[in-house]
C-alpha cells in the first residue's frame, strides 16, 4: 500500500489518531492499513528518532490512555494537594466510613444519637479534631473577596498532630449505606499510613492518592481497550470533566464509581456498538464491574446488567459459555439485592443531615408508597425539580467543587462543551448494535436516570417537599458515555476535513488543549476563593 493509499483511509475504518504521524507525513503501512512510524530527515540531517519512539509508545497505549494518565495524574494531585482537609464532597462521612472498612467494619454500625437513628464508627480523636475544625471553616465563610479559608496555619498544626490511639464515634449514616467495596483503595490507603506511621495530614494525604491511582488504573484501562477507535477521546472527555477529577483527588466512594462505570462503558461500546471482540482480560474486567459496580452505588445496577445485551462471542463464549454473562448479570443483581436489604435501615437516619427542623421529615417507607399509590404527585414534583434545577444539575455536571460549593467558571464549561463537541464528532460508526439493543441501551439510560431521583427523593427528600432535593449533575456522569454511544448510534452526522474524511490528529490535540483550558480554569478558580 503506498503513503497517499494510507492517508485515504476511509472514515469508517476505526482507525486509532495515535496511529497516524498526521494527516501529510509519508509513512509505509503495516499489513492491517496502519501507518508504521518512520525516520524524518530534519533540516540538519538528524533523524526523528525521538520523535519515532513517541510514535510507537501512543500507537501503543493509544493517545487517549496517555493523555488521561498525564492530565489526572497531574490536576488530581493538584486538587489533592490544594483541597482542604475534609472539604471534598461528603469527605468527612466519606473519610469516616473508609476508615471503619480498613478496620474489618464492612457492615453498617449504629451508634447512638440523642437526636434518632444513626450510623457511624470510631475514628482517632486527633483525626476527628481536624474533620471538626473543617467543618466549621467552611460553613462560616467570610464575605468576598476574602479567602473561605480562615487560617492556612490552623490545618498545618491539626495535620501534623500524630495519628492518635485514643477514639470517639462519628456520625456518617450517609455513607454507612455503602458497600465496603468502593473503599477498597482507600482502606488501602489508610492501612498504609499506619503502616509508615503518618501524622494526620499525611494519612488524609495517602488516603486521597490511593483513590487517585485507582482511578488512573481501572479508566485507563478501559481507555486503553478502545484505543484502536476514535471514539477513545468521547471516553476520554468524560473521565477527564473537572467534576470526576476533582473527585478522584479526594476521599469518596464515588471516585472507585466513576472509574468502574467508565471502563465498563468503554468495555461495553467497544463490544456491543463497535462490534470488537474483547479480550480475555476485557472480558474479565466486565464480568467484574458487572457484580462490582452495583454494590458501589446501587442507581447504576442497571448500567451493569447491559452485559447481557453483548453478544456472547464477542466477550469470547461458545456453546455453554454463552450463558456465563447472565451467570454474572444474575450474580451481581442478587448482591446487590442482599446489600440493598442490610443498608435499608440507614435511610431512617437520613434525615438528620438535614435542618434541625426537618430531622424526621425524611421517611423512605411512606415516600415509597406514595409513588405507588399517587404517581400523578411524584411526576408534578419531578417536573417542579426540571423547571427549578435542571440549570444547576447542568453546571454541576461540569463541576461544583466539593463543599466549598465551587463552581467551575464558564471558560471550563465551554471548553468542555467543544471537547465533547469535537470527540462525538469524530467518532466512529455505531453500526455494530442492533436498533433493538440500541433501543435497550437508550431505556436502561433512562430507568438509570429514574433511579437516581427516586432514590433521592424516598431517601433524602423531606415528605411533603415541592422538589426533589439532593439530586447533582455528577451523579450523571457515570452513565454519560453509553448515552452518547446511543446518539452515536442514531446520529449520522459526523465532522470531516475538506477531502471528505474524518481527520484524527488534529481533534485529538483539540480535545487535549481545551481539556488543559477547562482543568486550569477550574484549579486556578478553585485556589483562587479557596486560598486567596
Amino acid at each position: 500500500m503506498t503513503a497517499s493509499a494510507a492517508r485515504a483511509t476511509t472514515e469508517d475504518s476505526g482507525s486509532n489518531p495515535a496511529q497516524t504521524l498526521d494527516e501529510t507525513t509519508p509513512a509505509s503501512a503495516n499489513g492491517n492499513g496502519t501507518p508504521k512510524a518512520v525516520s524524518v530527515k530534519t533540516s540538519d540531517g538528524s533523524t526523528g528518532s525521538a520523535r519515532d519512539f513517541a510514535g510507537r509508545i501512543v500507537t501503543r497505549f493509544g493517545g487517549a490512555t496517555i493523555a488521561f494518565t498525564v492530565l489526572v495524574a497531574i490536576f488530581g494531585g493538584l486538587f489533592s494537594v490544594l483541597t482542604p482537609a475534609f472539604w471534598g464532597h461528603d469527605e468527612i462521612t466519606q473519610f469516616g466510613r473508609a476508615y471503619q472498612v480498613a478496620h474489618g467494619g464492612l457492615l453498617p454500625q449504629k451508634i447512638h444519637d440523642d437526636r434518632g437513628v444513626a450510623y457511624g464508627g470510631d475514628v482517632p480523636t486527633s483525626i476527628t479534631a481536624l474533620m471538626g475544625y473543617a467543618l466549621r471553616d467552611y460553613t462560616t465563610n467570610p464575605e468576598e473577596p476574602d479567602p473561605m479559608v480562615a487560617d492556612p496555619a490552623g490545618y498545618d498544626r491539626l495535620g501534623g498532630a500524630a495519628v492518635s490511639d485514643q477514639t470517639e464515634p462519628v456520625w456518617f449514616t450517609n455513607t454507612a449505606a455503602y458497600s465496603p467495596v468502593p473503599y477498597i483503595p482507600a482502606a488501602v490507603g489508610l492501612r498504609l499510613a499506619e503502616l509508615f506511621g503518618l501524622d494526620v495530614g499525611g494519612t488524609i494525604a495517602l488516603t486521597r492518592l490511593a483513590g487517585l491511582l485507582a482511578y488512573l488504573a481501572v479508566v485507563g484501562f478501559g481507555l486503553y481497550a478502545l484505543r484502536k477507535h476514535r471514539v477513545q477521546w468521547l471516553a476520554f472527555t468524560v473521565a477527564v470533566l473537572p467534576i470526576a477529577v476533582f473527585q478522584a483527588g479526594t476521599v469518596t466512594a464515588d471516585t472507585m464509581t466513576n472509574a468502574l462505570a467508565i471502563m465498563a462503558s468503554a468495555l461495553l461500546v467497544k463490544a456491543l456498538f463497535l462490534g470488537d471482540r474483547l479480550g480475555r482480560l476485557e472480558t474479565g474486567a466486565l464480568l467484574a464491574a458487572t457484580i462490582l459496580l452495583p454494590v458501589s452505588k446501587p442507581t447504576y445496577v442497571l448500567l451493569a446488567m447491559l452485559v447481557v445485551l453483548v453478544p456472547a462471542d464477542r466477550l469470547g463464549f461458545t456453546g455453554w459459555k454463552r450463558w456465563i454473562p447472565w451467570a454474572f448479570a444474575a450474580l451481581g443483581g442478587a448482591i446487590f439485592a442482599v446489600w440493598m436489604k442490610i443498608a435499608a435501615p440507614t435511610g431512617d437516619g437520613m434525615g438528620l443531615m438535614r435542618p434541625e427542623h426537618q430531622w424526621h421529615s425524611v421517611k423512605p417507607g411512606e415516600q415509597l408508597r406514595g409513588i405507588l399509590t399517587d404517581p400523578g404527585h411524584f411526576i408534578n414534583v419531578f417536573g417542579e425539580s426540571i423547571a427549578l434545577r435542571d440549570e444547576r444539575w447542568f453546571s454541576q455536571f461540569f463541576g461544583e467543587l466539593g463543599f466549598a460549593y465551587i463552581d467551575v467558571p464558564a471558560l471550563t464549561m465551554l471548553a468542555c462543551l467543544f471537547a465533547f463537541a469535537v470527540s462525538l464528532g469524530v467518532a466512529d460508526r455505531m453500526t455494530a448494535a442492533t436498533f433493538r439493543r440500541t433501543l435497550l441501551v437508550a431505556l436502561t439510560v433512562a430507568a438509570s436516570v429514574a433511579m437516581i431521583y427516586v432514590t433521592l427523593y424516598m431517601s433524602f427528600t423531606p415528605i411533603g417537599y415541592y422538589i426533589i432535593d439532593g439530586v447533582q449533575g455528577r451523579y450523571f456522569v457515570p452513565l454519560a458515555i453509553v448515552a452518547f454511544a446511543v446518539l452515536l448510534r442514531w446520529m449520522p452526522l459526523r465532522l470531516t476535513n475538506i477531502a471528505g474524511k474524518t481527520p484524527t490528529v488534529g481533534p485529538a490535540v483539540t480535545v487535549i488543549v481545551a481539556t488543559v483550558i477547562a482543568l486550569i480554569g477550574a484549579v486556578w478558580k478553585y485556589y483562587d476563593i479557596v486560598w486567596g
